[in-house]
Formats: structure tokens, sequence, C-alpha cells
């Protein structure tokens, strides 16, 4: 185990090509498959880049195509707080991220399907993300953990998963291609690489679990903190009264706003998107701290060796943070030296880091901006 940001580095990045996933691999793949989350070398790379060009041209969409999920957010807020009592608000985040990932993955939200089915997609992808949680911390025993339950929610997100790729492909041998770009950009690029409707069913999987759970969480963490500190959440209101209420927010009006960055930053730094993580080493390796008699030599690590850190501890750290590093202080990011200085060494992994650094970070940060600014002027006496 370590969370020293010296060592941090040379696992994600410096010696990045040391380490793979190991038992991760064999714990994830009855879910998720042949992915980038369960790939190593090569097969990563392709997947990577792959992904990556899908993001570039995601990275230049407007907010506004977030809109029709924004607004449905907070008509669903309005109505389950109607009589007075108290809403679960992380439900209704969890909803939000599943409809505004699955529109950009599969080209249409999960709203067109009926209740049902959106009810059993949504219990099935939870029930077996778990799984796959007590899977990776079985190491080599996973394979033991394969109850009925499990195989048949991968089943029922495989086939929904599936019901939009292969849609999106027939419309794609109806139309042509360029036509079918246009509506279902995403499947119909991964279609022109892969040749493989099952690879890119898996695919799409892999983001989808992704971007749907890291941006709901930092919504509710977020909103967490704010309503237990009034302070903070009047100036973050008022920066966001400068935000249109009507019409086009655009990414510059959203990039101004620094205090509102500050407040999700704050939210990484204590709820990381990964908490714990793990690889093992493909060779003999060397780790750059940890060894002699204080500890501040280099370490050698045999091959076959698994090493742990806690981010969530890391981002705690009073030698990066100081002092008051377990509070929720969004100021300590104003001023822009704090990011500096917790980058160098990885130091801070908002969306993990290195060579893995998380390609949907772009998209998901300002989906979070965005749904911040609706809510917080839908709701001014929050």
């Amino acid at each position: 185990i370590t969370t020293d940001p010296e060592n941090l580095e040379a696992i994600l990045s410096t010696r990045f090509d040391d380490w793979g996933m190991g038992t991760r691999t064999l714990a994830l793949m009855p879910f998720l498959r042949e992915g980038i989350f369960t790939q190593d070398g090569n097969p990563w790379k392709r997947s990577r880049e792959l992904i990556r060009h899908q993001f570039v041209r995601v990275q230049k969409q407007s907010p506004q195509s977030l809109t029709p999920h924004v607004d449905s957010l907070v008509l669903a807020l309005r109505e389950a707080g109607a009589d007075g009592k108290e809403v679960d608000l992380k439900n209704h985040f969890f909803d939000f991220t599943l409809g505004t990932t699955t529109k950009l993955l599969f080209g249409e939200s999960l709203s067109t399907l009926s209740q049902r089915d959106r009810d059993a997609f949504r219990d099935a992808f939870d029930y077996a993300s778990w799984c796959c949680g007590m899977r990776i911390r079985m190491a080599d025993l996973a394979p033991l953990f394969n109850t009925a339950k499990f195989r048949n929610a991968c089943k029922v997100v495989k086939d929904t998963a599936g019901h939009f790729s292969n849609k999106a492909l027939r419309y794609k041998d109806e139309v042509g291609e360029e036509l079918a770009f246009e509506k279902y950009s995403f499947i119909i690029d991964l279609w022109r690489q892969m040749k493989d409707p099952e690879h890119v069913r898996d695919q799409l999987l892999h983001i989808l679990i992704a971007g749907r759970d890291s941006t709901a969480c930092l919504l509710s963490w977020t909103m967490y903190h704010l309503v237990r500190n009034p302070g903070i959440l009047s100036r973050l209101q008022a920066e966001v009264g400068m935000a249109p209420r009507e019409g086009e927010v655009t990414r510059e009006q959203i990039q101004k706003l620094i205090y509102l960055r500050c407040c999700l930053n704050e939210t990484l730094r204590l709820y990381p998107q990964l908490p714990l993580n793990l690889r093992y080493a493909n060779k003999a390796t060397i780790l750059p701290r940890g060894g002699g008699p204080d500890g501040t030599s280099p370490v050698l690590i045999p091959k076959g060796s698994g090493i742990g850190w806690s981010t969530y501890h890391l981002h705690r750290s009073e030698a990066i943070y100081g002092s008051n590093a377990r509070e929720y202080r969004p100021e300590r990011w104003e001023s822009g030296e704090l990011i500096k200085k917790a980058r160098l060494g990885a130091g801070f992994l908002d969306f993990n880091g290195g060579n893995r650094l998380c390609l949907g970070k772009d998209f998901a940060l300002m989906e979070a901006s965005y749904a911040l600014i609706r809510i917080l002027q839908a709701f001014p006496d929050l």
C-alpha cells in the first residue's frame, strides 16, 4: 500500500508499462468483457485512441445539448418536493446521468424504452456494478462470486446495450453510414473501427459505467456539502446568478464561474472517483520511495506483486492540503497554486491520472457544472 505521490507518479506515468490490471480484469470480465477498463498493453492503447477520438468531438458540444435532461431533472425535483418532504437527490442524480450518458453513447435516451424496461436496466446495472466491486476485492477468487442473479443482471445490461447498438447498425444499413452518423455518431464511429457488433456493445458499456456513476456521485456530494455550509452555498448562488437563466449557457460562461469549479474540485478531492485502486507489476520494477531505513530510497517490486493506493487518504494529506485537509474548503483552489502543487507527483487524482486519465473528464465537469447552475437558479431557497 502506498499514498506517496512520487510512487503514484511512477505507477500511473513514468513507469506505466511496468504495471497492469492483473486480477481486476478477471473480476470485471463477466460484466464488461473486452474494453478499455479490462485491457493492458497494445489492446488498451487501441481502445483508448478509439474512444479519445469520440471525446474530442464531444468536447465541442454545447451545454445546451443537456438542456432536455436538466429540465427533466429540475421538474422531477420540484414534483418530489411539492409536499414539503425531503428529497433524496442521489437517486435523481443517478437517473439524470443515466439519461445523459445513454443519449451520448446510444444516440437515444433510455426514455425510448418502456418504464418497465428502464427500471430493469437500471436495477441490473446497479447490481452488476456492485457485484463487480465485490469480485475485485476477492482477487484470484473472483470466479467464485458468480451467482445466477449476477449473471442475469449482466445479461439484462448487455441485451439493452445491444438493442441500441443493433438499432443504430440497422439504421446504417438502411440509410448509409453518413446519415446514420448524424444520429448515432458514437456507435457508427466505433463500428467503423471495430466491425463487430459485440465489441461495439462492450466498449459502450465501459464508457457508460464511468460516465453514469462518476458525475452522479460528484453532484450528490457537492449538494451534500452546499446545504450544510450556508456561506459556501450563498457565495456560489451569487456567482451562478451571473449565468443566463434563459437561453444558451456556453462553455465559456461556465469557465468564468471560478468558484463553481473550486467547489467541484473540492468535492473531487474529498470524494475521488476512484477512492481505492490497484495495479500489478508486469515485471520486476522499482518505486522511487519506500526503501531504506527511513523509507525514502527506491524499493524493488517483484513481478506479480500488487500495489494498492487510497486516493481517499492521499487527498486528505496535510502535507499537500494543509492542516484543514479534512474540511470542505472550496476557496483553497482559488489562487491556482494548489492545483499546480497537487498535480506535481500525482497528489490530485480527480479523474484518475497519468496515462489512464479519464477521457470523459471534460464532459463530466461540463455536465455537473450545467446541472448545478440550473438547480441553484431553480431553487434559490435551498
